[in-house]
């Protein structure tokens, strides 16, 4: 088996100089004002969709300091219900909605203020709140019109069917769309994939087999594979048939399994995508065609750009999208961010600039990586923040640091897990493969003794994934 190079390993660079983000900082879009003197201002914006929308709070406390809040508001229309929320707790009765506080939001001194979200649905008309409490203070203020989505909306989901046979996860959500922020399913209905990543095809071609994805599927309980097929680093650049048909194989054999199939075109080294243009529309040109009828498969055009700017990979994005769209219309796209697939934060950015400009098509989500060990409260905060105007995949994460080496960091891996749950954002872990670094599922040699199955085998990173991948979905049908 090769060594893997050490420098090509882990690629998403910390941000030293870059402080913690706070949570709604940017205010790109009108908003709903309520305020008053008597000690509190409310921040409510929308972004609606057919049937549903996305709500941002922003609190401000105006007046004395606070340990533990709530707050309080009514729907104007009786068809407005809370579905989902973050960063509080929620509650619903009637048309009155309230919002706890959560242990690490709920001091709150003069003139602080935090973020709080939720997803929900709507019929007949969704107006927004007119009113607000604060811990029993009330806010008042005027009311404007929702501003229009970030993104395209989404066609109206199809008619609410019996759920079809069988139990895998392509089985009971079908095809995916992308629904205001979310991940939905063929129901319209917010979803969460939870899987594993490929190592470099080139390299660890041996861990991804028969045994090994009958472990991921039956004993891991996986709703995803991600088929990582490095273009440089000895990959699809020195034999584009070659890797092409190893890609098709890995997707061929997830759908066997009931599993979704996330092909990313990994790249890495050059950062900028318009490097390898012409590459990735040949090969997605040849992957869409190949996957077409297929209702489980994903398509990642740009891993970790780096080093170039916003613009750039969103020129990148709509050049290859009608590429895939000429042959699968319906497939959920993802488009890597800048940074590493940071959202900009290892560059010094942020999500203002995807949030300010879009990428012009529709079904489309954008990526986001961490390294758990590296990349901690700023990096959470972000996608938080970004989450709540745009959809959001972890296409890739490790629970160690950016290099792939080093221990586990369990409390900040449970942090990130925890986030991602919350705000049912999917994921993929790096990797599911026998490397010798810490991010690998499996101790080195378990793809050449040919064991996958329980906890034997694996390295603590892999107990760790397993367990929460194993715990159960939350995929509603109705």
């Amino acid at each position: 088996m090769k060594t893997v190079p050490h420098a090509l390993r882990r690629h998403l660079v910390v941000a030293g100089a870059v402080g913690a983000l706070a949570l709604g900082a940017t205010a790109a879009l009108p908003a709903v004002d309520a305020a008053a003197a008597t000690g509190c201002a409310v921040t409510y914006t929308t972004n609606d969709w057919a049937g549903g929308f996305t709500a941002s709070v922003t609190i401000t406390n105006l007046g004395d300091p606070v340990n533990g809040w709530t707050l309080g508001f009514s729907f104007p229309h009786s068809g407005q219900r809370v579905a989902q929320g973050w960063s509080a707790t929620f509650t619903q009765t009637g048309s009155a909605v309230t919002a706890q506080s959560l242990s690490y939001n709920g001091s709150l001194a003069t003139g602080a203020s935090t973020s709080l979200g939720f997803n929900g649905s709507w019929t007949g008309s969704n107006p927004a709140p007119t009113a607000f409490t604060l811990n029993g203070t009330v806010c008042t203020g005027g009311t404007t019109t929702p501003p229009p989505p970030t993104t395209p909306p989404p066609t109206t989901p199809p008619p609410t069917t019996p759920p079809p046979g069988g139990s895998t996860p392509v089985a009971i959500n079908g095809q995916l769309r992308v629904c205001g922020v979310n991940l939905c399913n063929q129901y319209g209905r917010p979803i969460q994939l939870r899987g594993m990543s490929t190592h470099g095809l080139q390299w660890f071609a041996g861990c991804h087999n028969e045994a090994s994805l009958d472990a991921l599927s039956k004993d891991w309980l996986a709703d995803l594979l991600r088929v990582s097929m490095y273009v440089q680093e000895d990959g699809y650049e020195t034999d584009p048939t070659g890797f092409t048909n190893r890609v098709n194989t890995l997707v061929e054999e997830a759908t066997e399994r009931g599993m979704y199939a996330l092909i990313d075109f990994h790249t890495l080294t050059p950062g900028d995508p318009m490097f390898n243009l012409a590459r990735a529309k040949t090969f997605f040109a040849a992957v869409s065609a190949r996957h077409a009828a297929k209702k489980n498969v994903i398509y990642e055009i740009t891993n970790e750009p780096n080093g170039v700017s916003w613009s750039t990979i969103k020129s990148y994005a709509e050049q290859v999208i009608p590429v895939i769209r000429a042959n699968d219309p319906d497939a959920v796209v993802i488009v890597g961010t800048r940074g590493w697939s940071s959202l900009g934060v290892s560059e010094g950015g942020n999500a203002t600039e995807v949030i300010d400009n879009p990428v012009n098509a529709s079904n489309i989500m954008y990526a986001f990586h961490f390294y758990a060990a590296s990349h901690k409260d700023n990096y959470r905060a972000e996608l938080e923040r970004a989450a709540a105007r745009l959809p959001m995949f972890v296409t890739e994460f490790g629970t160690v640091t950016y290099t792939g080496g080093g221990g586990v960091d369990v409390g900040s891996s449970t942090a990130w897990l925890d986030l991602l749950d919350r705000l049912k954002i999917s994921y993929a872990n790096w990797t599911f493969s026998d490397a010798d670094e810490g991010s690998a599922a499996y101790r080195p040699g378990t793809c050449a003794a040919g064991t996958y199955t329980g906890t034997g085998s694996l390295t603590e990173s892999g107990a760790f994934i397993r367990n929460r991948i194993r715990t159960p979905d939350n995929f509603p049908t109705i």
